[in-house]
């Protein structure tokens, strides 16, 4: 335990975790980008809709399971100041346990679950059918998915960022050779698709495994000889960290849902600029997450060790510079936001609209960045009960404020949704001081 106060902390740090997540997060993002490129080179509408039906199943599906990468990181980052590298590798068997087991729930579930979630999303007739080929196939790889969240979980608590670059690289271009070659040169359609994100999902795994085995081989084979316990009592910490994620996530997809069904609401010109504008979030939100990485990292291991001082510096430290990030993508939403816009609308009346709802393009990174930090902060020092309050009171304040905005049309709309994003850093920031006193003295 480091009583001292830290007089100086290492900002280069913040960058050299911060920009690799940022890369590797754009990088995992043009999968989907890729996949509908190779299956655009089928000529068939049916097949396309089908791989965006099926992607954004995943995307749904895997993204609520994240947490247990986002609850590895921070437990890894506090593990190793607080205790040394073989509790590290206690907490990433851990993870690999609890990842394993929910992937085989998702399977025993796959004949009920698969079914239902093809119908939420609406999929119909031939494009459901080819769908179901896609998600059929895909959803096997559930058990590399969960793996995959822990060991990445672990590489990035334990700041081998280049190496996570590097997965993620191998990852996208092997799944896009293999789309390539299967759906295309053995013309296998959008099943080649399917096994191909398979194949690479279970590659990933293989390397992933093999690159921690050389950086922590002997911390593993040492917390496996000295029985690291895996009764409910051991990993009841773990579970309650990941159980608090897992509710938080479900409550920010509720959020952005509510954003996509009440545009719909609107018409399909308002849905379709809303559609666009949420994608150029989802954009501004890769790249601030660069930060929230650091600060999962950075903050958990002055939380593991008691550091008060560094833990504070570290928060304003990392604060500023995505502040930094978000006022430079603010300002090229200001003079180019109508250009990008234009290039993703189908036709003139939705180039139109989406052209009104610049001041909310250029508001959303300047409104979300502290609360990307934030949650960063609150997941590195564990502080995962706090951050699911702080997500639900968000929540109903945007509930409230989509009710109270609703004359103001599609404005209304973003204006509660950037209302949402400052609420959430606004109720963060007011819970800190009373858990830095409670948790760090």
């Amino acid at each position: 335990m480091n009583t001292a106060a830290s007089p100086t902390i290492d900002t280069r740090l913040i960058w050299a975790i911060a920009l690799p997540a940022m890369v590797t997060n754009v990088a995992t993002a043009l999968i989907g980008v890729g996949d509908m490129w190779i299956v655009g080179r089928l000529g068939d509408a049916s097949t396309q809709g089908a791989v965006d039906v099926g992607a954004k199943l995943f995307a749904a599906l895997f993204t609520v399971m994240n947490f247990l990468k986002t609850g590895t990181t921070g437990m890894v980052a506090q593990a190793g100041t607080r205790s040394g590298a073989q509790a590290q590798a206690e907490v990433l068997i851990k993870g690999l346990v609890v990842g394993l087991s929910i992937a085989a729930l998702l399977l025993l579930a796959k004949p009920v679950l698969l079914p239902l979630l093809l119908d939420a999303l609406g999929a119909e007739a031939q494009v459901r059918s080819a769908a179901l080929v896609y998600a059929d196939i895909r959803y096997w790889s559930a058990p590399a998915v969960m793996a995959n969240f822990a060991l990445v979980g672990f590489l990035v608590g334990r700041r081998r960022m280049r190496e996570v670059l590097a997965i993620e690289v191998f990852y996208n271009l092997l799944n896009v050779a293999l789309g390539l070659w299967l759906a295309l040169a053995l013309d296998w359609g959008i099943a080649g698709i399917g096994w191909s994100s398979f194949i690479a999902e279970f590659a990933k795994l293989a390397v992933a495994g093999v690159v921690i085995w050389r950086i922590a081989g002997s911390d593993i084979r040492a917390a496996l000889h000295t029985g690291t316990s895996m009764s409910l009592a051991a990993l009841r910490p773990f579970l309650s960290v990941n159980r608090d994620l897992f509710l938080r996530t479900v409550v920010l997809i509720i959020a952005i849902a509510a954003l996509t069904r009440l545009g719909a609401e609107r018409g399909p010109v308002a849905l379709a600029a809303n559609g666009i504008v949420y994608q150029l979030f989802v954009l501004s939100a890769l790249l601030l997450d660069g930060f929230e990485n650091a600060a999962q990292v950075l903050n958990g291991e002055r939380a593991g060790d008691k550091d008060r001082a560094g833990f504070t510096l570290y928060i304003r430290a990392i604060l500023w510079r995505c502040l930094g990030v978000a006022a430079v993508l603010a300002l090229l939403f200001a003079l180019l936001g109508g250009p990008i816009t234009d290039s993703f609308a189908a036709t003139a009346a939705v180039a139109a609209e989406a052209r009104t709802l610049w001041p909310w393009l250029v508001a959303i990174p300047l409104a979300g960045f502290a609360g990307f930090v934030l949650d960063g902060v609150f997941v590195g020092a564990s502080w995962t009960r706090a951050l699911l309050l702080a997500m639900a009171g968000a929540a109903a304040g945007y509930g409230v404020m989509l009710w109270l905005t609703w004359p103001l049309g599609n404005h209304g709309l973003w204006a509660s949704f950037v209302g949402f994003l400052l609420l959430r850093a606004a109720m963060q920031a007011a819970l800190m001081p009373r858990l830095l006193r409670r948790e760090l003295g």
